[in-house]
């Protein structure tokens, strides 16, 4: 059974209604008016009828739900006429409206994207705001207070000088990694895929760290004895990043006389998974979907004595992301967290 195209569907009934009306008047037209008529010149002119009803009645269905559209894309601001073909305006009403809820759909998402990057725009400039005004006042609150005569005295100047130093030393640390994310999100990170053991890589931080883990009395190991090397293919500089990142955060943020735990394993044939795993305070789970993003702090004030940027996630996230790996991070409240990143085995 030939099946009726869904669009023609408003026109056919149309159609077939004007043709039973113009049967009916055609057959007592015959019977009282005029028998002269034949019966095959009255079922030509029935089918004539119908034909001449059907296309008569579309075109002008057609143009009225077309001229209806395009004054809705008139009244929208943000709809472009020019787009709105002819053979959009249709009968088939389901179709219509899901063509308009497909449109409204893509629009909702549009505009919750905009709402999102607007918040988050307004929020980085606040952060970004915060994060510069704090050294800088304590720069220049030490150095206003110098000038107000403490230069005089010995031992306070060292004392302050030493701070605004500290303040300084923030402020650059800030700046650099805010021009590090901005080279990252704009021009893209340039990666120099080479060869090397990540075990040396790692022993190699933990040196660069030795001191700093010992102020909190931290102890930063490997998770057990490993005989042969695992080699892996990455950015060595880049991968030394992440690394120094993820060992610092541990540090700052684990409870003194911890541990701080790095393990190398297979996570497939083709990848290793590097784990650096820390028995601090832990993370809420509130937190966790945004611990990546930029300034993102779980405790402004323990962060902030603590140091640091602030930016050190997203730039660990961005590093491995540039690297087509992947980044985990598992955490209970009060038993500590476990940050992990795949990277490629070589061959």
């Amino acid at each position: 059974m030939l099946k009726l195209k869904k669009t023609y569907t408003y026109a056919l009934w149309s159609s077939i209604y004007l043709t039973l009306l113009s049967v009916g008047i055609a057959a007592i037209s015959y019977i009282f008016i005029s028998k002269q008529l034949g019966v095959i010149t009255i079922i030509v002119s029935i089918i004539s009828l119908f034909l001449i009803s059907f296309f008569i009645t579309q075109y002008r269905a057609e143009h009225f739900i077309y001229r209806r559209l395009k004054k809705i894309y008139e009244d929208v601001s943000i709809l472009n006429v020019s787009d709105l073909k002819r053979e959009s305006a249709t009968t088939d009403i389901d179709k219509i409206s899901k063509k308009m809820e497909k449109f409204v759909e893509g629009k909702r998402l549009e505009i919750k994207s905009l709402t999102e990057r607007d918040s988050f725009r307004r929020d980085f400039l606040g952060n970004v705001a915060h994060e510069l005004k704090t050294p800088l006042f304590t720069v220049q609150g030490y150095i206003l207070t110098l000038l107000e005569g403490a230069v005089n005295d010995k031992q306070i100047r060292m004392k302050y000088l030493d701070r605004a130093n500290k303040g300084v030393e923030r402020l650059v640390a800030v700046v650099k990694d805010l021009d590090m994310i901005a080279k990252l999100e704009n021009d893209g990170l340039e990666i120099n895929i080479e060869v090397f053991n990540i075990l040396e890589l790692i022993q190699n931080v933990f040196d660069l760290l030795e001191m700093k883990a010992k102020k909190r009395n931290i102890s930063i190991r490997f998770d057990k004895i490993y005989e042969f090397p695992f080699f892996v293919r990455g950015d060595v500089e880049k991968i030394e990043q992440v690394l120094i990142n993820l060992v610092v955060n541990s540090i700052k943020y684990g409870k003194p006389n911890g541990t701080t735990i790095v393990g190398v394993e297979n996570y497939n044939t083709q990848k290793f998974i590097i784990k650096v795993i820390d028995d601090g305070e832990g993370i809420k789970k509130a937190h966790l979907p945004r611990l990546f993003e930029r300034f993102y702090r779980v405790d402004q004030s323990r962060s902030r004595e603590q140091g640091g940027s602030g930016l050190g996630l997203s730039i660990v996230k961005h590093i491995v992301e540039a690297h087509d790996e992947n980044i985990f991070l598992k955490s209970t409240y009060g038993k500590g967290s476990e940050f992990s990143f795949t990277l490629e085995k070589a061959r």
